[in-house]
């Protein structure tokens, strides 16, 4: 009796460059060679354009092996960032990426990685995400792309870009996850001693770092106000009162400046004020009202639609790095 045919290997590559981010490299390469570990078929496998070594931001050495000699089809091809990635992209990177997207199932970036995908036209017309601190300038200098700016990863298609450095992480155990199903995705997961799905997106955080310096100074001042006191009166009337504009001017001027409406921005600062107050130790009434927000049922609201978790949840994940100590079981009451 003839043995029953085996599963055909996946192939997940990494491409690595000059100057690449360390992590954004071994976070997607532990998760897929763990996961072959428990039983899923993957080869994983680290590039470069020419093969040899390739130093990483950190200053690091990889050895890698030559893109002409990958034998067979790509399952995934992973395209990892930079930090320079933004400002320049390597020579030859952009063809490299666009012959190994031809012979891919899939092909997928993490963090400033995406600049690879954009320039090589992978993104045009799609929505995708980056490191939050350059989403604005790969919507800028990309407008068909759709750029999602508080997502851990976006998938459109057969293309996945990721958030910055450790979203390679929660996008490799999803793709894990596609493939092989939960049960495997969570094993790794605990291997790793990581989320399987982490809680919240890229509002978790600061909003003042995340926002593009605006050119109009009205507009610099109205955004520090409301930073300064979250709690006052921010209604779009008030704020256009303040800066000496109309209402239908000022929130063109937050569109063309920061890709935001005033509601929204000042909801994001309120929503980041009772994080602060919930992290020191304040009540979830006092933190509603301190920051802004107002009643307990709003700060949930904007809470699960911000980061997908309940105030109550937020502290016990985000409020301390320690373990969380479970409590001690119920003793039995003893028989008389």
């Amino acid at each position: 009796m003839s043995a029953p045919a085996r599963t055909p290997s996946r192939t997940v590559a990494v491409l690595a460059y000059d100057d690449v981010r360390l992590l954004d490299v071994t976070a997607p390469l532990e998760v897929f060679s763990t996961a072959a570990t428990l039983g899923a078929r993957y080869t994983v496998t680290l590039l470069s354009a020419h093969g040899g070594p390739v130093t990483t931001s950190a200053g690091t050495r990889l050895l890698t092996e030559p893109v002409d000699g990958l034998a067979g089809r790509v399952h995934t091809l992973i395209v990892p960032g930079s930090p320079g990635l933004p400002r320049r992209l390597p020579p030859g990177l952009v063809d490299t990426v666009r012959a190994l997207h031809s012979s891919s199932w899939r092909t997928t970036s993490v963090c400033t990685g995406a600049f690879a995908l954009a320039e090589a036209g992978l993104l045009d017309g799609r929505r995708a995400t980056t490191h939050w601190r350059h989403a604005a300038t790969l919507a800028g200098r990309h407008p068909d792309i759709e750029v999602q700016d508080d997502a851990i990863f976006v998938q459109d298609g057969r293309i996945y870009t990721s958030a910055g450095v450790s979203a390679g992480l929660d996008l490799s155990l999803a793709l894990v996850e596609a493939d092989e199903g939960a049960g495997l995705a969570r094993e790794v997961a605990r291997d790793l001693v990581v989320f399987l799905q982490r809680p919240g997106g890229q509002s978790q955080f600061s909003v003042a770092a995340r926002t593009p310096a605006p050119r109009h100074a009205t507009l610099t001042a109205l955004l520090r106000s409301v930073v300064a006191d979250p709690a006052a009166d921010h209604s779009l009337p008030e704020l256009a009162r303040r800066a000496g504009l109309s209402t239908r001017h000022l929130t063109r001027l937050f569109h063309s400046e920061i890709r935001d409406t005033p509601g929204g921005y000042v909801e994001s600062v309120r929503l980041e004020a009772a994080r602060t107050l919930l992290d020191a130790g304040e009540s979830v009434t006092s933190a509603a009202r301190r920051s802004g927000l107002g009643s307990d049922e709003t700060l949930r609201r904007v809470f699960l639609r911000h980061l997908g978790v309940t105030p109550s949840a937020y502290r016990a994940r985000f409020r301390t790095t320690a373990p969380l100590t479970p409590r001690p079981a119920p003793t039995a009451a003893r028989s008389s």
